[in-house]
């Protein structure tokens, strides 16, 4: 792969990027195999950050090009001093504790909620097509990275999820009805089910398990995905 084919991400792409010095950090600490080269900005070259990714770099020999203006063009940013190239992977979910969305609709919310995960200590995330995609950078970016310590899957029914992890309590989060957050307990291993941002949890997938609502001012119809998920995270950490 050269420079050249990575001006534009494609879903399709079998690559991806993380964008910034933090993200490829990240990047090279927890998926440091799937690193293929690393681009460097001429402006950054004496930063503490890019420092440590030549170093680990120079390491374990992987190629660093200093490529200013491809940097600039993916980036659209003028503060942008290091990508990592990278070939996207599988790490599938497991037997545990879940976060489920339902056709997420938004690369920024995503990769908020991804870094929301970690932060909680929730490792695993089942996406329920139609959903977005995980290696976007703009996913990534969101998550500072925070993607590289994850495991995800995607399904194409919500039943498909429930069938393989059949002893998952669900927790269904809607706007409206159902127990308020502050009366549940969650019972391991449970999932934390959300709904898109347009439209939130389908009826027939409610129905299927516990209905938590979180309470808030009338003068708003719903939470932002990204902050109900939040807070529905920060409920699990002990």
């Amino acid at each position: 792969m050269t420079v050249e084919t990575m001006k534009e991400y494609k879903k399709k792409n079998d690559f991806s990027y993380a964008i910034g010095v933090y993200p490829t950090l990240e990047l090279l600490k927890y998926r440091i195999e799937t690193v293929s080269r690393v681009l460097i900005h001429s402006k950054g070259i004496k930063s503490d950050g890019v420092r440590k990714i030549k170093e680990i770099c120079l390491k374990n020999r992987i190629k660093i090009e200093i490529a200013s203006g491809e940097i600039d063009k993916i980036s659209q940013s003028q503060n942008c001093y290091a990508i990592g190239v990278f070939d996207k992977y599988q790490s599938p979910i497991v037997e545990g504790n879940h976060l489920v969305l339902v056709s997420p609709e938004d690369t920024g919310n995503l990769g908020t909620i991804i870094r929301t995960m970690v932060a909680f200590e929730i490792d695993n995330l089942a996406l329920i097509r139609p959903a977005i995609d995980v290696f976007d950078p703009k996913t990534i970016r969101a998550s500072m990275g925070a993607i590289f310590q994850i495991n995800y899957a995607y399904f194409d029914r919500f039943d498909e999820y429930t069938k393989q992890f059949d002893n998952n309590k669900l927790h269904m989060f809607i706007s409206k009805g159902g127990t308020t957050i502050n009366s549940v307990v969650y019972t391991e291993p449970y999932s934390l089910v959300f709904g898109s941002e347009s439209a939130g949890l389908p009826v027939s997938i409610t129905k299927q398990g516990y209905p938590v609502r979180i309470p808030c001012s009338y003068k708003i119809d719903s939470l932002n995905l990204a902050i109900a998920a939040g807070i529905g995270l920060q409920k699990t950490f002990k």
